[in-house]
């Protein structure tokens, strides 16, 4: 019978996948960091990013193969859903004592709230909120943009330039955010037209901060903009209760900007992150003392 003497766990998401080793403690001896890990990318390169993510934190763990079969892995790996993904990790071949898959999401929630009820809303450049509830793991929303992805910064993005075109037709008023937005296409349609055939999320994402920025200023589409998102948020929020959660803590990098603009009664109701996203994932491997 194996002991397990070491926790890996593992944050895979569309921007990075990281990599954190603690040992029975709860003491983190190593770390790991590589480039995007979402499961679309295929299981050929996920495996290879996963794989160096380990390697970086096993190095500067200073442990060995025969280490790797005392350790047991909790992994979080945004697109985890996608019909066949769950069965293809399940044939992986690892070294480890045991290994346990859930989405990115879940692992952030259990980070927030040490493996306690609670829910999370992540506005970053998609959003999705996470559930626990007695125990039981619920999402709400993450359907993909633009589909689903309220109130995040791909969502804003999209509206800004839905707005800088309907300016340049002459369907709107212009105001200095359409004149922005457009003015990063040579404010010429065709050249905008271009730039949407080959946009992706993260791209309109990128316009995020410049419609708060505007927002923020004054500018009264820019606003009409921002209230629209934060309307879908309060919903968000008002659902997670509704479902029976009894907190949630705001997440992502959008976060921070779309708090203020959300009504005092609804931020009273928010609480703080206790973990993050790896300490979720140690908690999954099993590790009590995480975060």
């Amino acid at each position: 019978m194996t002991t397990t003497r070491y926790f890996l766990g593992i944050d895979a998401g569309g921007s990075h996948c990281r990599a954190r080793i603690a040992d029975a403690t709860g003491r983190v001896i190593g770390s790991g960091a590589t480039g995007p890990a979402n499961a679309r990318v295929g299981m050929e390169q996920l495996r290879a990013t996963l794989d160096a993510a380990i390697a970086q934190a096993a190095a500067q763990a200073g442990l060995d193969a025969d280490d790797l079969r005392q350790m047991s892995a909790g992994m979080g790996i945004a697109g985890i859903s996608r019909p066949g993904v769950r069965e293809a990790l399940a044939a992986l071949d690892w070294s480890f004592a045991s290994v346990a898959y859930v989405t990115d999401a879940v692992i952030a929630n259990l980070g927030a709230h040490r493996g306690a009820d609670g829910a999370i809303l992540i506005l970053g450049t998609g959003s999705i909120a996470q559930l626990r509830i007695n125990g039981t793991d619920v999402a709400i929303g993450g359907y993909g943009f633009p589909i689903s992805d309220e109130g995040s910064g791909a969502a804003l993005g999209l509206s800004a330039v839905r707005h800088a075109l309907r300016a340049l037709d002459g369907r709107s008023q212009r105001t200095p955010l359409s004149l922005a937005v457009s003015d990063r296409f040579g404010h010429a349609i065709p050249q905008a037209i271009a730039w949407m055939d080959r946009a992706t999320p993260r791209d309109y994402a990128a316009l995020a901060p410049l419609v708060m920025d505007h927002a923020e200023a004054g500018d009264a589409i820019a606003r009409s903009i921002v209230e629209d998102a934060a309307a879908h948020v309060e919903r968000f929020i008002e659902t997670i209760f509704e479902r029976g959660a009894p907190s949630c803590v705001l997440m992502g990098g959008l976060a921070p900007r779309l708090r203020p603009w959300l009504r005092a009664r609804t931020v009273a109701q928010l609480g703080e992150a206790q973990g993050d996203a790896l300490d979720g994932a140690l908690l999954l491997a099993g590790l009590e003392t995480a975060a």
